[in-house]
């Protein structure tokens, strides 16, 4: 039986879709390019890529269904059915894993009472187990709407997601300010992030990986002591920091 073609966008939405992605599709010399921008977009207008979306993206465009499909469910990051205003990611690669990482992934399933992939009754949260975020240095690393959360445990872990539930303020440890995984697609799409904070915002490597520089520049290396309590301290505020060299 053939499959009935998608819904399109009310006449509003599409108007104002089709502004975006005009500015998007100009940036590129082959408007192919803009595929991956425009997924974004429409995932920002409905929390995942529908089939309205792929639709919109192939005629704006001038591709097949099939082709759009076929990106639009090779990369990770684009959902194919409505998921929760914050992505929760626990990295369970090999580091993140032995560090604890497993324990935390588990202890929110059961917390929250989902599985991989799975959303909450109240649509805030979805849960996921991620892959390498290189961030070995922070491990084990949870990561919400790709916002960095540091140096996890299984309790941090809870009162994260019980607060992101609750509609209080979450800093992440470094990187911008959160936002919802609608206004996160919005600025994967290319749009400026005008959100007080958000263009100041940095990262940084860790104190595992400047324990090399230091040793390649001869200098003495500081003793790193991890923390337990989900936050990352800077590197001058670690205990042992004044004993570097002894």
């Amino acid at each position: 039986m053939p499959q009935l073609p998608a819904p399109d966008y009310p006449a509003d939405v599409r108007a104002r879709l089709e502004a975006d992605a005009k500015e998007i599709i100009g940036r590129y010399p082959g408007s192919r390019s803009a595929l991956l921008p425009l997924l974004h977009l429409v995932q920002a207008e409905e929390g995942f890529v529908s089939r309205t979306g792929m639709a919109f993206c192939a005629e704006l465009l001038e591709l097949t269904t099939a082709e759009v499909t076929a990106v639009a469910t090779f990369y990770s990051m684009y959902r194919r059915k409505p998921s929760g205003d914050y992505q929760v990611g626990v990295c369970t690669n090999t580091l993140c894993a032995v560090m604890g990482g497993d324990a935390i992934f588990d202890a929110l399933k059961e917390h929250l009472g989902v599985g991989n992939n799975e959303t909450t009754e109240d649509g805030k949260v979805t849960l996921e187990h991620i892959e390498c975020n290189a961030a070995c240095d922070f491990a084990p690393v949870v990561m919400v709407n790709w916002e960095f959360f540091d140096n996890q445990t299984p309790d941090s872990a809870k009162r994260l997601v019980d607060d992101l539930r609750d509609g209080h303020t979450v800093q992440p440890t470094r990187g911008a300010p959160l936002c919802t995984y609608k206004e996160t697609a919005r600025i994967l799409a290319g749009f400026p992030d005008e959100r007080p904070g958000a263009v100041e915002a940095t990262g940084g490597a860790g104190p595992a990986s400047l324990a090399g520089l230091r040793l390649a520049k001869g200098e003495a290396p500081q003793r790193v002591v991890r923390p337990r309590d989900g936050a990352h301290p800077q590197d001058d505020s670690q205990p042992g920091a004044a004993e570097e060299g002894k």
